[in-house]
């Protein structure tokens, strides 16, 4: 059986529009899928510590967790953080700026 994966392509060119070059481009995404993903653990930990411990520490009983396996399922359903960064990119809703530029 063969996987099927599904890919959306983006423009180069309008990502051009939005930065001086495809690099920083790059790097504003990149920074801000990390941005992203960041906060994502925080919510992804605070939900998680929000579930009551059993006081058993066996790992095989995370997967036996409902509570814990719904959380995880929700964050899977989540987009990807560099999805996230790039359509933000494209809408011109990422502010940035150079260090030694100010």
């Amino acid at each position: 059986m063969v996987n099927k994966m599904q890919i959306n392509t983006v423009d180069l060119r309008v990502i051009d529009q939005r930065c001086a070059n495809i690099y920083e481009a790059i790097c504003v995404a990149s920074l801000k899928a990390r941005q992203i993903n960041s906060e994502n653990k925080i919510n992804y930990t605070a939900q998680i510590s929000t579930i009551p411990n059993t006081g058993n520490d066996d790992d095989s009983e995370d997967i036996q967790n409902p509570a814990q396996m719904k959380i995880a399922l929700e964050f899977e359903k989540v987009p990807k953080p560099q999805v996230l960064a790039v359509r933000e990119l494209l809408e011109g809703n990422i502010e940035y700026y150079y260090k030694n530029k100010i």
